[in-house]
């Protein structure tokens, strides 16, 4: 191995992991508590605190990805670094800092004490605005300053030989970004974009966080500088996931159809473009194949996302109740 690059062979006994106290990393962080490899934990935290069952099971070091002095030592003795922290922002030096500056950061000090494997969780959003139709190795187009930070980050992990997963869609307890921005959109636009005929992968948090967890105490070797895309193997007709939107959430179905060249017009003279462009994903094919992620797990992907948001609705309509109409009263 020269000096800087990861080694990606064996098994993984002691695991740091960045981001644990959010929406992936929560779940994640309780799936490797589980693992029936026990796997030691070491918490990375910048400012927040870990729940108490985790805090009571797991080891947490303090540190920021924008100090690379505050992160000396925190590999030491790990076999795994599981990077899930970024940032999502509209600001290109917090975005660079975090999620590029400190992905470097961490895989330096990755390889100064010997890490043998860093499993990166990163986002399809990279590939741009599509269509994506299961094409191997899309080239990435981010739109976003965030993405683009993401997607430099991503390049560095690659080089140095890890492994990045990129979910594009995930959803669950927690979520409050993707079925949030959809019931904004659907209240806004009730009209379906392109006949709501695009397919999308999506996955449930649940199932990242059971992908991740297996992925990263696989005994076997990692593939290195591996882009494993994370997706339940079907995708999801737009049509589908608004329609079960509405169903579990009490909203009406859109009605008539918007063209994505037309979305701006239809929302009311010059819209402000990103929102134009988040709404254009849901008028265009963006779905990954998945399969090496589900072959290297030996797990069975399970329900789609009819069984899972159906599980997962009553925490939606708890956490949405200021989006959602009000509840009709029983007649008399």
């Amino acid at each position: 191995m020269r000096s800087g690059e990861l080694r990606v062979d064996g098994g993984a006994s002691t695991v740091l992991v960045t981001g644990a106290t959010g929406f992936i990393g929560h779940q994640a962080v309780h799936r490797l508590l589980a693992h029936e490899s026990r796997p030691r934990l070491r918490l990375l935290v910048h400012e927040r605190d870990v729940p108490d069952c985790c805090a009571a099971t797991a080891a947490v070091v303090r540190g920021s990805l924008t100090d690379p002095a505050s992160l000396r030592g925190v590999c030491r003795g790990a076999d795994t670094v599981l990077h899930l922290a970024s940032v999502i922002t509209h600001d290109p030096a917090t975005a660079h800092a975090v999620n590029t500056g400190g992905t470097r950061a961490l895989l330096a000090e990755a390889g100064r004490t010997g890490v043998r494997r860093f499993v990166r969780l990163g986002t399809a959003a990279v590939y741009g605005p599509g269509p994506h139709r299961g094409e191997p190795a899309p080239s990435g187009r981010p739109l976003s300053v965030t993405s683009a930070s993401r997607l430099a980050g991503d390049r560095s992990v690659l080089a140095a030989g890890g492994v990045v997963l990129r979910p594009y869609l995930v959803y669950g307890a927690g979520d409050v970004w993707l079925v949030p921005a959809l019931v904004r959109m659907i209240t806004r636009l009730p009209q379906w974009i392109e006949g709501g005929r695009a397919r999308l992968s999506l996955i449930s948090v649940d199932d990242l966080a059971r992908v991740t967890a297996a992925l990263v105490t696989r005994p076997a070797p990692l593939p290195a500088s591996a882009v494993l895309h994370a997706a339940h193997p079907r995708p999801v007709v737009v049509r589908d996931l608004v329609t079960a939107i509405c169903r579990h959430l009490g909203l009406p179905l859109p009605h008539g159809d918007v063209s994505r060249a037309d979305l701006e017009e239809r929302l009311g003279g010059p819209a402000d473009a990103a929102l134009v462009q988040r709404l254009a994903q849901f008028g265009t094919d963006h779905w990954f194949d998945s399969s090496e992620l589900w072959s290297l797990t030996g797990l069975e992907p399970g329900p789609g996302f009819a069984e899972h948001f159906a599980a997962c609705a009553p925490w939606y309509r708890e956490h949405l109740r200021d989006l959602l109409p009000a509840p009709t009263p029983p007649a008399g």
